[in-house]
């Protein structure tokens, strides 16, 4: 939990990644949402989590063949 907004890290998996340090991660329900990757060295399929739009952790690698 976030002790400046008390929101919490949401996981989402990254599904495709753009230019810029963006990615397109799946947040469920079918949903998609465009977020930074800046501060993570992640790749399509890992599992994210995140924080105001903003990775902060990457808490499970995809597979990366």
């Amino acid at each position: 939990m976030c002790i400046t907004c008390s929101d919490e890290a949401v996981p989402v998996t990254v599904v495709r990644l753009l230019d810029g340090d963006l990615a397109v991660a799946d947040v469920g329900g079918g949903r998609h949402e465009e977020v930074s990757v800046a501060l993570v060295d992640a790749a399509v399929g890992d599992t994210i989590l995140v924080h105001a739009k903003e990775a902060i952790a990457v808490v499970a690698r995809g597979d990366r063949r």
